[in-house]
């Protein structure tokens, strides 16, 4: 196991100061880096007005760095904020190791946890992205890469190609993500003709989106305790209680100041989210910055452009929650929320409910003649819609129900409706 010395910066000047607390950022570092499996032997905080040109935290800090590292047996550093190729290099030249920053150990994690084509298409080509501007002459100091944290991915032997051969890459990447985009429509396209409402899950990483997505559906999505466990996205359905059946879809934790090369490059997955009839914001109720967790949360949206859905706030473990209190407040803290345990299954059935009455309130009235050899549509309606009255004449049906906008359009579209 590597091990890595962290390196924090609080700025003072207003352009470059962060919205969380340095001991919120330190605390989210040390997950990150967790997560990536290394070991944490120090920490050390910077503070600055701004970033130094040069060497990001100023050269005599580097040394001292370096120092700390020779001391606690540091093999990288890792920084938690983003660094230019030259700050990069010159603190490698300074402190003697390899040094990453906060994009590339992202980029790391997720090229650990990506396991179908689509997520292992969409990590690499954010991290081809990230790279490109990073090589100089020859490559970006091609001979620290000998395996370790920050060099998984396209590998050693990618990461020497020129400018052009990447820029192809990235083109043929970005190629089939077109068609990854192209699959991903159809199948919207059949959720929507199968008149199936879209529910989907987001929420800061770790915040037990896969494990309430488990309990609801009883599935085995992974889920452990950790940032970014899970990375390809996940559908699930289930069926309500009213018979309306329902299609949950599990998406990629997000993160506060995300890196713009895995928005980009995970926008086809993201755009579950912008399809969704109903989106369910998981949160955890039992983090002490849980009002910044939501607020990097719908940082996120907003640059997806995912504005005016109906939106459900689940504020989740609340069984390690040890004051009712503090559920209570953040209950009236956030709109439309209800508070469960998605491990302990604690007030699934009242979250279920909520989405079913959200969903009916958007049900149409219709009429319409549906001929009687259309059996599979029927049957649809009879276990989807609500039934006002029904009638048989000849070969059809004549119908008035309530019912979900999806199988009202799919009548329109076969000609059914308004014909009494």
């Amino acid at each position: 196991m590597e091990k890595a010395l962290l390196v924090t910066v609080e700025f003072f000047d207003k352009k470059y100061k962060d919205t969380w607390k340095l001991d919120d950022t330190n605390f989210e570092l040390k997950e990150l880096v967790r997560s990536a499996g290394l070991e944490v032997v120090d920490l050390v905080e910077c503070f600055k007005d701004k970033p130094v040109a040069g060497h990001f935290i100023g050269k005599g800090k580097a040394e001292e760095i370096s120092l700390i590292c020779k001391d606690k047996g540091a093999e990288v550093v890792i920084f938690g904020e983003d660094l230019t190729s030259s700050q990069q290099q010159n603190l490698e030249e300074s402190i003697g190791l390899k040094v990453i920053d906060r994009t590339q150990l992202i980029l790391d994690i997720f090229a650990r946890r990506a396991h179908s084509t689509e997520g292992k298409v969409q990590v690499e080509l954010a991290q081809l992205e990230y790279l490109l501007p990073r090589l100089k002459g020859k490559g970006i100091m091609l001979s620290r890469l000998g395996g370790g944290i920050g060099t998984r991915g396209p590998g050693e032997q990618k990461l020497e190609m020129d400018r052009r051969k990447i820029r192809d890459k990235i083109s043929k990447l970005k190629d089939e993500l077109k068609k990854i985009h192209g699959r991903r429509e159809e199948l919207r396209r059949k959720r929507h003709e199968g008149d199936l409402s879209i529910i989907s899950l987001v929420g800061y990483t770790n915040a037990g989106k896969s494990t309430l997505l488990n309990s609801l559906t009883d599935s085995d999505v992974l889920s452990q305790d950790r940032l970014f466990s899970t990375l390809d996205p996940t559908a699930r359905r289930l069926v309500l209680p009213n018979n309306q059946k329902v299609v949950f879809v599990d998406t990629v934790g997000f993160l506060h100041k995300l890196p713009h090369h895995l928005i980009e490059a995970f926008k086809a997955t993201l755009e579950e989210v912008a399809e969704a009839d109903i989106i369910i914001h998981v949160l955890d109720a039992s983090s002490p910055i849980v009002h910044e967790l939501s607020d990097a949360v719908h940082e996120v949206l907003e640059e997806l452009e995912v504005r005016g859905k109906t939106m459900i706030t689940v504020l989740n473990k609340i069984d390690k929650v040890g004051d009712r209190a503090v559920v209570d407040r953040l209950l009236k803290e956030f709109d439309n929320s209800i508070a469960i345990s998605a491990l302990m299954k604690e007030n699934l059935d009242e979250l279920v409910q909520r989405i079913s009455m959200i969903l009916f309130a958007s049900l149409v009235y219709v009429r319409a003649v549906i001929p009687q050899s259309e059996g599979k549509l029927l049957s649809q309606i009879y276990k989807e819609a609500s039934i006002i009255s029904r009638e048989y004449k000849g070969e059809s049906v004549c119908l008035e129900a309530d019912m979900p906008i999806r199988l009202k359009n799919l009548l329109d579209k076969k000609g059914f409706c308004d014909k009494l």
